[in-house]
């Protein structure tokens, strides 16, 4: 069942993650700005996290200086090459999310950690916002037996300190296969400004993890 905040969002003419999929606007690509020079794919690293509608997750990590390349898609369940439509069911186990190419040369593996918990709300079970379902679930896929153990020292770390005014429910899993979504998914925030879910929950969430990342992004962000 939907939240009352879900209800309240809906009566305000706004729509979830899902339904905005319907309602999109174009705008302008990417500016060489929000770009890093490019270098080959495979001397960057990567990581990838699950913080709720991936949306809001990739326009995040797009503006973290480091970061080469963003992709939205779908990981952490069992359905091979699963669709938007599927994963929207809450079915087949997966998790919006993002896989991020950097550079850590520039940018390390424990700034992105901060990175992700400034984006979101980690101490939500199975929703962020008006998403409610395990598709929107907060989650980290390690690659290695060493990121795994930083993940949790950092979780641990932030729990301790009571970062967060409720303990994380932040899954840490190792990552499997991630399926990237479909074209019109990727890089959605930036091309569509005027849809109805950007306005009312991306944009506030983008600008307040701006502020909490200040001095780590991209020049012109």
């Amino acid at each position: 069942m939907k939240h009352l905040l879900f209800a309240l969002v809906l009566l305000l003419g706004f729509t979830s993650c899902a339904q905005s999929r319907k309602e999109k606007q174009t705008a302008s690509q990417k500016t060489p700005a929000q770009k890093e020079v490019a270098i080959p794919r495979d001397s960057l690293a990567v990581a990838t996290f699950a913080g709720g509608c991936f949306w809001c997750t990739e326009e995040a990590a797009e503006k973290l200086k480091g970061v080469h390349d963003v992709v939205s898609g779908y990981t952490g369940g069992a359905t091979k090459n699963p669709t938007y439509e599927q994963v929207s069911t809450g079915l087949t186990g997966h998790a919006e999310a993002v896989q991020i190419y950097y550079d850590p040369k520039v940018i390390s593996y424990q700034t992105l950690l901060e990175a992700f918990f400034a984006a979101h709300d980690p101490t939500t079970l199975n929703r962020q916002g008006p998403d409610v379902g395990t598709q929107y679930r907060s989650a980290i896929f390690y690659r290695t037996p060493q990121e795994k153990a930083q993940i949790e020292a950092y979780i641990k770390n932030l729990n301790a300190t009571r970062a967060f005014q409720a303990p994380i429910v932040t899954e840490v899993a190792a990552l499997k296969e991630f399926y990237p979504a479909e074209k019109e998914h990727q890089d959605f925030y930036r091309n569509n400004p005027n849809n109805p879910y950007m306005r009312a929950v991306s944009t506030p969430k983008v600008e307040k993890f701006k502020k909490k990342m200040e001095g780590k992004l991209k020049e012109g962000e």
